[in-house]
């Protein structure tokens, strides 16, 4: 394998990445981009032609350096492409960024089924408008029916760019199960929503594993990428599990993912796809891993939450450094639960559906849409270092909430991946939150393509990915565990407000 390099294509929703990994799993060249989305005729399109572009030449460019004998790509769980009979695009590259509207949502379930009846078919939750990508084909059908019969087949985003790599169509299990309503994980097969659509035969008949190889490089991409003709391609994962893979490779059990962002995601594999009542109604669903296994999911917008109060903190206070952790602050806090950020910044998302996004500030309740626009400030405001810590110790227990939902039983481990893990506040309230449990921070900077990097070892060798366990370590800090003996107090009186 010496002088043998695996090139990694990572399409976020922000940030589109190509990263260079050597045989011993190590990042030894990267380049980022980012493309704006664009409107046409009133619809968000993704920018595909200018950023397939930029990915085609970074590859160039890195083969000019690297004999790159693997390409593996990873990509974010909300984006097909649909292809005509020639392999042109069939349908426009339609953003998951758009609100398709209340008529389109009824429309929808009316024809394939009750988003609860769904939900428990598929283990897929309504995120947002068009998060789905069972929703966005029907979209495709409804908004441009004359361009319908010229649709042969549906990629998602992964195999997409394998099909640009290889002239060669395939699915795997990670994207076709990440919340797409197109999916049975019961049975392991396209969904009813998929039959009611007509699309199971646009779809790869055979769901191979992530690893495996879709096909070497066809001879038009080798002449215009300049890579060797014997270059494969992988079949593609959805990015949170790719996040996901090394912790599953090094055999950890009994823990959650807790990835935190804007969108602060909870993964915790298991063996049953069951929902209770709760759970049917909040953000809980269930992902394929890349060994085809469910993992029960629960998502809130924490780092969105974060940066909107954030925001009205320095309107009032101006640009300020985040206060040090006061552990006294929050025990009192705590301890008088007069002070309170309920969730969300969209109401009805996340893990509190009912909950009126707002502040209660000593018993008045004081809703969000007025705080941003000034109409009023609760007082409470007033004082940064008191603000951040009520909204610090907000997000803590959504988190827990989410992680509860996501069936961790609060004896394992929680991995803490992501932009809170430099949140000390946050990580001391989980600790404290989870007393039995082992609450570790991870240095995985790039662990969504390092997952990736995971599987083109495995597709060049001819293993499977954990046959790498023993080639890499996760590092990991653990956090230590803070007594704080008025919380239940506090988390009953949340429980209480945001139940609506």
């Amino acid at each position: 394998m010496a002088n043998t390099y695996f090139a990694v294509i990572d399409v976020g929703k922000t940030n589109k990445k190509v990263l260079i990994y050597d045989q011993q799993l190590r990042v030894v060249d990267s380049a980022y981009e980012s493309f704006n989305e664009f409107e046409q005729d009133g619809i968000i399109l993704e920018d595909l032609e200018n950023m397939t572009a930029w990915i085609k030449d970074q590859l160039r460019l890195f083969g000019a350096d690297y004999r790159i004998r693997v390409l593996s790509v990873t990509a974010h769980g909300a984006f097909a492409v649909g292809l005509d009979k020639n392999g042109k695009l069939a349908m426009p590259p339609v953003a998951y960024t758009n609100q398709a509207g209340d008529e389109f949502r009824e429309d929808f379930f009316n024809t394939f089924g009750d988003p609860v009846v769904l939900k428990k078919e598929t283990g897929t939750a309504e995120i947002g408008s068009m998060v789905n990508i069972g929703k966005l084909v029907y979209f495709w059908k409804k908004t441009w029916p004359e361009k319908w019969p010229d649709l042969h087949s549906i990629l998602y985003m992964p195999q997409y760019f394998g099909y640009l790599f290889t002239g060669k169509a395939g699915a795997e299990p990670t994207y076709i199960g990440c919340h797409t309503y197109l999916y049975n994980p019961k049975t392991g097969a396209y969904s009813s929503v998929a039959d009611k659509l007509g699309v199971r035969d646009m779809m790869p008949s055979e769901i191979k594993n992530s690893w495996e190889i879709l096909g070497t490089i066809s001879p038009d991409f080798q002449a215009e990428s300049g890579l060797p003709a014997d270059c494969i391609v992988t079949m593609g994962i959805h990015d949170s599990n790719a996040s996901l893979l090394p912790y599953l490779v090094k055999g950890f059990e009994n823990f959650v993912l807790n990835s935190t962002g804007t969108w602060c995601v909870a993964m915790h594999p298991t063996t049953t796809t069951e929902f209770s009542d709760e759970e049917l109604e909040a953000l809980v669903f269930y992902n394929i891993d890349a060994f085809n296994n469910p993992v029960k999911t629960s998502i809130f917008k924490g780092g969105t939450e974060f940066d909107t109060y954030r925001t009205i903190l320095e309107k009032i206070h101006g640009e300020k450094q985040d206060p040090e952790f006061a552990p006294e602050l929050f025990a009192d806090i705590i301890r008088n639960r007069e002070l309170f950020i309920l969730p969300s910044i969209d109401k009805g998302m996340g893990i509190f559906p009912n909950s009126e996004p707002g502040v209660v500030d000593r018993r008045e309740m004081i809703d969000l849409e007025k705080i941003i626009e000034g109409q009023v400030i609760p007082t409470f405001f007033n004082d940064f270092d008191t603000a951040m810590a009520v909204l610090n110790i907000s997000l803590a227990i959504q988190t827990f909430y989410a992680l509860n939902m996501a069936g961790f039983d609060g004896t394992g481990t929680v991995f803490i991946e992501g932009g809170f893990r430099k949140n000390l506040a946050y990580l001391n309230l989980l600790g404290a939150l989870y007393p039995e449990a082992k609450i570790a921070l991870t240095k995985m900077e790039e662990a969504t393509s390092f997952g990736a990097a995971i599987l083109a070892r495995a597709a060049f060798t001819g293993s499977t990915p954990k046959s790498t366990a023993s080639d890499f370590e996760i590092e990991i800090t653990p956090i230590s565990s803070w007594p704080l003996p008025s919380l239940k107090g506090y988390i009953s009186e949340f429980d209480r407000l945001t139940r609506g």
